[in-house]
């Protein structure tokens, strides 16, 4: 029963997700083959922030029904989220005006970049890495605080536990902090976020009610597991490889088109939003790509904390419990998996789990 309401719930994400995408990319053609881009320009003076942002505003308007339909009615309608409308509307509105605040950068870094016509896609990609990997990094002390509240963690036990965790890892946090879902969310999680002297661990409210200490611990461990293996910095990299390849994409789609799209130049712009989509068709052309990577990670960091949390045993239960309380999908089809599927599935997880522990007995017998 429980796995035909996660297909169902996971068939309406995606088809969603799907809608999402394709209704972004024709605003930012339609913006282009209508001369409304270029109105949009002209009424902003030619100033890339304010261009941005009115790009931007526009979008977020046309795209807020699927945005209400996937992050707010789905998650009611499965009983994933008791989040009133009120509370919904003023998170979006928080994202948003954090979004139009990286754009606004971004457009002035793109447009910065133009001066030089030959190698402006190569500076645009490794300003655009620079800001996202700064965003990685203040996250936890800028960027978090504005969208969810989060307090000290309470329960001093589990903390110095979790704290002598990240120290056998040697990744040292310089804090513990509970975040409140369980008022309006019954998803549970954790993560330790940020980098260096912005790193802390981060664990729901509604993980602490609900699991043992062995499970907290086990589900942390996984996620040190990732710095450990230096996976955030991996897929910086890769997505730097990606900003590239997206940009490059961008400069010789400008080169080609910018006369008949009505553009002044290549550096129009107007024509801010055929770069936008020349990377975002090279991003999701690497999906399937990215995705079988993200979740090598995840076998990774899951290997990890079998072989680092005191009690690995409580990993199967944690994972399990998670599953079912996230409403983790358990049998996607295979092309679901390659293009949203970011983890391994539970089950798949699990049994790996076995054979790890299954091997530790084997040769602790054997000694």
């Amino acid at each position: 029963m429980n796995d035909a309401k996660s297909s169902r719930y996971h068939r309406s994400k995606r088809r969603a997700d799907t809608v999402a995408c394709l209704a972004t990319g024709g605003l930012w053609a339609g913006s282009l083959l209508t001369g409304w881009s270029a109105t949009a320009s002209g009424a902003v003076g030619g100033r890339p922030s304010l261009y941005a942002a009115v790009i931007l505003l526009a979008q977020g308007i046309a795209l807020l029904p699927i945005a209400w339909y996937r992050g707010y009615w789905l998650e009611r309608q499965y009983a994933l989220s008791e989040t009133r409308a009120a509370s919904w509307f003023v998170s979006r509105v928080r994202i948003g005006l954090i979004a139009l605040s990286v754009g606004a950068v971004l457009a002035e870094l793109v447009v910065w970049s133009m001066r030089w016509p030959r190698f402006w896609w190569t500076a645009a990609a490794l300003g655009c890495w620079v800001v996202a990997a700064l965003l990685t990094a203040s996250g936890p002390v800028f960027t978090l605080p504005l969208i969810q509240r989060s307090r000290p963690l309470g329960r001093e036990a589990l903390r110095q536990r979790l704290e002598r965790l990240s120290a056998r890892a040697g990744v040292p946090v310089l804090g513990l902090h509970e975040l409140p879902l369980g008022e309006g969310s019954r998803r549970a999680g954790a993560a330790l976020v940020g980098a260096g002297a912005t790193r802390r661990i981060v664990l729901s409210d509604t993980l602490l009610a609900d699991y043992s200490d062995d499970e907290i611990e086990v589900v942390l461990a996984h996620e040190i597991g990732h710095h450990v293996h230096r996976h955030l910095l991996k897929a910086s990299l890769g997505e730097l490889v990606l900003l590239l390849a997206g940009f490059r994409a961008a400069a010789a789609a400008l080169d080609w088109s910018w006369r008949w799209l009505g553009l002044t130049s290549p550096t129009d712009l107007a024509g801010l939003p055929l770069v936008a989509l020349a990377v975002g068709v090279v991003m999701v052309a690497a999906t399937p790509l990215l995705n079988a990577w993200s979740r090598a990670h995840e076998r990774h960091a899951d290997r990890f904390a079998l072989e680092t949390a005191s009690e690995p045993r409580a990993f199967i239960g944690a994972v399990r419990r998670m599953a079912a309380q996230n409403l983790a999908e358990e049998r996607p089809s295979n092309a679901a998996f390659l293009l949203f599927h970011t983890h391994p599935t539970a089950e798949e997880r699990i049994a790996a789990a076995r054979e790890v522990l299954q091997r530790r007995v084997v040769i602790r017998e054997k000694g």
